[in-house]
């Protein structure tokens, strides 16, 4: 037999391998580990909305192919939805966008605004997906790596000097999650009001992945980019139901732009999965126009929950940065004497019976995160409870 002498993989994903959550959930599986590496709840959300998705279902509405902006109804509930939270006003019918999760929004957007060469800034550490989609889209990824400071309580904190350095003539977009995983970091108005102002001066479109955007905590507020001066003709808004109604394997996502942003996405997007979860559009139209009453519990539960685990780890003798929204925590194993996150976290399960995922899958500058180590806490209380007694007793 006679051997292919070209590498199979795409050279572009060649450095990308398997995802370190495919490994560590693996790895809480043949350990039977509490796992609070991968980012999903592990209770159903609101029992309305699942009732709404097997009505659908049984209605025979979305059964077939939906529509390939989205089903009407789920458009017209995101553009409500932006409007009665933002102030910000779209055009259900060509500005808005129904998309398979935010991942597929992230791809489409940028397979769709980037061409070869073409440089994105993104905060790093970022969610693994931002590289990956870069690279498939041909672009060149440039971190601004948000920092750890220690005053007034740890955080991670976005260096505006270093932004506005890394911006080159190649620059063609600026890649803002906030609030931010993995870091907890939610950016705040004057740093929100400086990447405006830079992506005006230097005519950049921006993406925002702001999932977590009902998950932020304390004196923490969620402001979209698209809100200030010059960037709602510049910015593609990526929003989506599973962090917010804990429903993630329903994938439904979305973008909201103007008309022109919008069409250049569904022209990536339209060759990627064309349409998706059907039957569960019509249920996230429902989940939108929930009460307020809702996501206020919702949040109200989340805090409580961070609030047991960063107690927990604290204890257990890790540094604890501050969340301020998303459904993580970000620590610092210094002081229980480790330095290396991957053989932290690749040990965990054997030494306490606990997954999480080590920081520096998240950076290109692996040593900026190597003794940073994230875990999730949305899950049951009693289950963070029995985590955090693990790590204690460790």
């Amino acid at each position: 037999m006679t051997s292919i002498s070209r590498p199979l993989l795409n050279r572009r994903l060649a450095e990308f391998g398997t995802t370190i959550f495919a490994e560590m959930s693996a790895l809480a599986l043949s350990t039977g580990s509490i796992n609070l590496g991968q980012g999903f709840p592990d209770t159903d959300g609101p029992e309305e909305v699942r009732e709404a998705a097997v009505r659908a279902l049984r209605d025979g509405r979305g059964n077939q192919y939906p529509p390939g902006p989205g089903v009407p109804e789920l458009r017209l509930a995101i553009a409500a939805h932006q409007e009665r939270r933002y102030g910000l006003a779209y055009d259900p019918d060509t500005e808005v966008l129904v998309t398979a999760g935010a991942t597929e929004a992230i791809a489409a957007a940028l397979l769709a605004l980037l061409e070869p060469g073409d440089e994105v800034i993104a905060l790093e550490p970022y969610y693994d997906s931002y590289a990956a989609c870069i690279a498939m889209a041909g672009g060149t990824r440039v971190p601004v790596t948000l920092r750890p400071h220690f005053d007034e309580g740890a955080s991670f904190r976005l260096d505006l000097d270093e932004l506005r350095a890394a911006v080159t003539d190649r620059t063609r977009l600026l890649l803002i999650n906030t609030p931010h995983n993995p870091t907890g970091t939610v950016l705040t108005r004057a740093e929100l009001a400086a990447i405006a102002e830079l992506a005006v001066e230097r005519d950049l479109l921006v993406v925002t992945d702001e999932v977590y955007e009902h998950l932020v905590f304390d004196d923490a507020g969620h402001l979209p980019l698209a809100t200030f001066p010059g960037m709602r003709e510049r910015t593609v808004t990526i929003g989506s139901a599973g962090k917010t109604f804990s429903f993630t394997g329903w994938k439904v996502g979305w973008v909201t732009s103007t008309s022109a942003l919008v069409t250049a996405v569904r022209s990536a997007k339209q060759f990627l999965t064309y349409v998706s979860s059907g039957p569960f559009q019509y249920a996230v139209a429902e989940a939108l126009a929930l009460p307020d009453s809702y996501f206020t519990a919702f949040r109200a539960d989340m805090l409580a929950k961070r609030d047991v685990l960063a107690a927990g780890l604290a204890e257990a003798g890790f540094e604890v940065f501050r969340t301020a929204g998303t459904y993580f925590i970000t620590t610092d194993i210094r002081p229980l004497g480790e330095s290396d996150g991957f053989a932290f976290c690749r040990a965990l399960p054997e030494r306490a019976g606990v997954v999480a995922i080590p920081n520096a899958v998240f950076y290109d500058h692996r040593e900026e995160g190597a003794p940073f180590v994230r875990f999730a806490f949305c899950k049951r209380t009693e289950v963070l409870e029995e985590a955090a007694k693990r790590l204690r007793a460790m």
